[in-house]
């Protein structure tokens, strides 16, 4: 499947090294240190009310992780799924009598634009479930055969091509923690009570009848009337959700590879289980570093699409809003923290995108090369910037890259990061081209 262009990085003087990142296993700021690329999977959309702005703050958040990996001269690797057949894709194209192709298609499509729209970097592979079904089909044969896999009897299943009416397969967590190193709860951190009410929540099955275990997951469901299905040698059906993210991160990216990304609440089950089955595919861990973003709430609620509470980022793009404007609301939040969207946060970033275009855009460029002196952004971040006149002290661009580099690798802090742009907007700069580039490369905003 195709991604989108992929957006201009320019390169900065000077020099950077491995961001510390905040692990969710070990709860602590571990170095994303690459040993060859960096390799990054980041668990991708369910196309259907794409793209909210809980999705476009996961996309940026590892958008700067990339782009502070690029900065100290790392070599990128990016992966990313679309699960393009799922149980609420499939709910949403009946309720709204659209194919199911067709919606996950379109929206796609407007996922795609939005990405390219906000100056979000790409995956180099970007991957639809059904592009890989035969690979998870021999996923789930591998792991049925190694005694890590069982069926359930399955009412309302239906024969396959073959004639074979087959039955849905559940992953064995007991065998899996017995034969492998990896322990359900290993990556989230939870107690068992919590686990099994987020595994409620979360699409997971607990009181279905014929589980070894409640909070074994699905690997295969089989074919049923009316639902999409393929023929596999472990009968006709399609991949559960645990699996595809398992089966195109080690395709894709191999073993070990430097973080597996995602909002928060897919720590668990979702990294979970994934990082279990990866395990038991492979013999090694899926991942080094587990990195989570937090949740962005609208009108007091978690914004979800089961709630509908969403704020699109089309929407916002149809109203004439500046993607660069959308980007600064975002990078305002520290990544890891829930947070709730509001007009205000808008009318913040568009006043920030303001004053710092007129600091370092092409006319205070233009000043700066011709030896203009006491160029200042107009006043309009508040007690964030003052307007400096021209007996202002100047600030050296050299150092506030510097600094800004600094900020980003400590746990990509855009929020400080911002302000230190926001001081400098607020005197005279020796290079404003200079702070231009860096504003460019590091936090993805064109002045």
């Amino acid at each position: 499947m195709r991604a989108w262009n992929r957006p201009e990085i320019v390169s900065v003087p000077g020099e950077s090294s491995a961001p510390w990142l905040h692990d969710t296993k070990t709860d602590s700021l571990v170095l994303a240190q690459p040993l060859d690329a960096a390799r990054l999977y980041v668990c991708g959309i369910t196309p259907y009310d794409a793209t909210h702005i809980g999705h476009a703050n996961t996309y940026l958040a590892f958008d700067t992780l990339q782009r502070v990996w690029i900065d100290a001269g790392f070599r990128v690797h990016y992966a990313q799924n679309v699960t393009d057949v799922d149980d609420p894709l499939l709910e949403r194209a009946t309720a709204t009598g659209v194919d199911w192709r067709a919606l996950a298609e379109s929206q796609v499509e407007l996922f795609r634009t939005d990405m390219e729209a906000l100056g979000i970097i790409p995956p180099n592979d970007f991957v639809a479930v059904t592009e890989v079904i035969d690979e998870v089909s021999a996923a789930v044969a591998l792991l049925q055969d190694a005694g890590l896999a069982y069926p359930v009897p399955t009412d309302g299943a239906i024969a396959g091509a073959d004639g074979r009416i087959a039955e849905d397969l559940y992953f064995d967590i007991h065998a899996a923690e017995t034969r492998t190193d990896w322990t359900l709860g290993d990556e989230s951190n939870l107690d068992a009570a919590s686990m099994l009410r987020l595994f409620a929540e979360r699409g997971g099955d607990p009181g279905r009848a014929g589980k070894r275990d409640r909070l074994d997951p699905l690997l295969w469901k089989a074919a049923r009337a009316g639902e999409p299905a393929w023929e596999s040698s472990v009968g006709a059906g399609r991949p559960g959700w645990h699996i595809e993210c398992s089966v195109i991160a080690l395709k894709e990216l191999g073993t070990d590879f430097t973080v597996q990304g995602g909002g928060s609440d897919l720590i668990f089950p979702h990294h979970d289980m994934s990082a279990g089955h990866a395990q038991a595919l492979s013999g090694h861990p899926l991942a080094g570093v587990y990195s989570h973003t937090g949740m962005v709430a609208y009108q007091g609620e978690k914004m979800s699409k089961s709630l509908g509470n969403l704020v699109l980022v089309s929407r916002l793009r149809a109203q004439n809003v500046d993607p660069r404007a959308i980007r600064l609301a975002l990078l305002a939040r520290h990544y890891r923290t829930d947070w709730e969207w509001t007009a205000a946060h808008l009318d913040e970033a568009i006043a920030r995108l303001t004053a710092w275009s007129a600091a370092f855009g092409a006319a205070a460029i233009e000043g700066a090369s011709s030896g203009a002196t006491g160029i200042s952004a107009p006043a309009v971040l508040g007690a964030a910037a003052v307007t400096a006149s021209s007996a202002a002290p100047t600030g050296t661009a050299a150092t506030l890259v510097d600094s800004l580099r600094l900020a980003l690798r400590h746990d990509l802090d855009t929020p400080q990061a911002l302000r230190l742009v926001d001081d400098a907007a607020a005197g005279p700069v020796d290079d404003p081209a200079l702070v231009n580039r860096a504003v460019s490369a590091l936090l993805g905003v064109a002045l």
